[in-house]
Order: C-alpha cells, then sequence, then structure tokens
C-alpha cells in the first residue's frame, strides 16, 4: 500500500529536496509483481532498509531506483530531477550503487580499483590528483584495507572484496547510497563496521546528515537497529513501508518470510529469531 505522505522537513525559508522520490512506482520482473503504486521519498539524513524473501524483487526495485532498470510505470527523482535529466554524469555524483557480486574484469591493484569511485569528479581527459588519492586511501582505511592498497584484487578474499566495494563508494562521495546487501561476505565484526559507516555512526565517516542511505538487509534486527523506516516487499505486489517502531515486527515479518517469528530485545536493540 502507498506510504502515508509525510510532511516535508522545512528550514525557515524553502523546503528540503527528498535526496530520492518515486511516484507511484510500478515495477515488475516479468509476470511477477515487485510493487504497485509505491510513493516514497527520502530526506537527507534518513535511513531505509528494504526487507524481503528470495526472489521478491528487492535487487530489480533497487536497480530501478539507481536509473539502472525502466519501471513500467511511475517516476523516479533524483534530487527532484530525473536520470534522464540529470545524464550519467551528474547522476553519478549524486547517487552510488553497490550491486551484488561485484565482478573483476582485470587485475589491478586495490588502489587503483578504488579510485575508479573518483571519475565522476573528473573531467573526460584529467588524472586523478593528489587529493582524489588522499580520499581513496582514506576510504580504504575505514574499511580497514590500506594495508592491502598494493594487492592484486583477484588475490582477494570474498570478504575483502566486498569491503573494497564499499570503499570504492565512500570515495565517490555521492549525497545517496544505494547498497544491494552489503554486508554480503563480511563478518560479524565488518557487517557491524560497514553499517556504522554508512549510516553516520562511526566517527570519522564522511557520511552526514546531508546524506541519505538505502540498503536491503537480510538481517531485520541490523535493518531496526541501523535504519528509522523499512520498506517490506512481500512478493506479489503489496508492500509495507514506514516506522520501523511499526513495520518491522514479529507479526509483519512472519508474514514476511512464511515463517513464525518471535522478537528479543537486548537494551534499546531489538533481534528476531525463527520460532
Amino acid at each position: 500500500m502507498p506510504e502515508t505522505p509525510i510532511e516535508p522537513i522545512t528550514s525557515a525559508m524553502t523546503p528540503v529536496t527528498p535526496v530520492l522520490e518515486a511516484r507511484q512506482l510500478e515495477v515488475t520482473i516479468g509476470k511477477h509483481p515487485v510493487c504497485r503504486d509505491l510513493n516514497l521519498r527520502l530526506n537527507p539524513g534518513e535511513r531505509l532498509a528494504v526487507l524481503g524473501r528470495n526472489g521478491a524483487g528487492k535487487s530489480t526495485l533497487l536497480a530501478v531506483l539507481a536509473g539502472l532498470r525502466e519501471p513500467q510505470s511511475g517516476k523516479v527523482l533524483l534530487k527532484g530531477a530525473t536520470y534522464t535529466q540529470l545524464g550519467p554524469r551528474k547522476s553519478a555524483l549524486l547517487r552510488g550503487w553497490l550491486g551484488q557480486n561485484p565482478a573483476d574484469a582485470f587485475a589491478s591493484t586495490v588502489l587503483e580499483a578504488a579510485m575508479v569511485g573518483r571519475h565522476p569528479h573528473l573531467a573526460r581527459w584529467d588524472w586523478e590528483s593528489e587529493k582524489d588519492t588522499l580520499i581513496v586511501i582514506n576510504a580504504l582505511s575505514m574499511l580497514g584495507l590500506a594495508e592491502l592498497d598494493q594487492r592484486d584484487i583477484l588475490s582477494l578474499s570474498g570478504g575483502e572484496r566486498q569491503r573494497l566495494a564499499l570503499a570504492t563508494l565512500l570515495a565517490q562521495a555521492p549525497q545517496l547510497y544505494l547498497l544491494d546487501e552489503p554486508t554480503s561476505h563480511l563478518d560479524l565484526r565488518h557487517q557491524i563496521a560497514a553499517l556504522q559507516l554508512f549510516t553516520g555512526e562511526a566517527g570519522g565517516t564522511p557520511i552526514n546528515d546531508e546524506v541519505a542511505c538505502l540498503m536491503v538487509l537480510h538481517e531485520p534486527g541490523l535493518a531496526v537497529r541501523f535504519c528509522s523506516r523499512a520498506l517490506l516487499l512481500f512478493g506479489d505486489g503489496s508492500f509495507e513501508l514506514g516506522p520501523c517502531e511499526t513495520v518491522v515486527t514479529p507479526t509483519s515479518l512472519s508474514k514476511l518470510y512464511g515463517y513464525p517469528m518471535h522478537e528479543l530485545r537486548h537494551g534499546a536493540h531489538r533481534w528476531f529469531i525463527p520460532a
């Protein structure tokens, strides 16, 4: 069902333009509906989790929101403009996208691979500057990869390669992060560290209140810990969208995953386990 309209956050003079907006969005995979009439606004500083069972269309929806796939109907706006209006370069300056299982076409060093994140900031014939190199080295350091900067990326483990993909996004420094399973291949420590980085909880992170983040997750407990809102895709075109406190519950998760779920609490954190 469509999201209840939310009054825009306003300053003393002008309203805030959403970083990402979807209007009456309909997305399908063949004859399989992902969502119908989805209305979504993601303002600066907001964090939104997308949850759903395998095959529900989470990755497909993320690709539509990233401008990489056309919806069946509706519109996606990035800072008030369509991807067509912005063009590839301006879109890349505003939006960073992490797909599943990043692939490496050829060998390069970790530093060279992460430097790709700076390319949207360079003119056609520009070379990377010392400033770009420092930004990339800082991003690698935040993901614990600084000592591997000269390693061949083909020699990295799955978890190291995932952290490299995240570091490349940090180096890109967009205003919107669209992350498809950012914790994939990561051990528990690196899962928490990565989510802290992209939600602004880590000290010294470049993520701030001007940056929005939408991420596909498989762990509801991490969704409610690091995000304020959640979008639940039920796999038949229906969805629930709202604050995590009201949307992510044992009842809704039991319906979402087709299996009874229980809630556990530890301090301020909520966790969910199969019954």
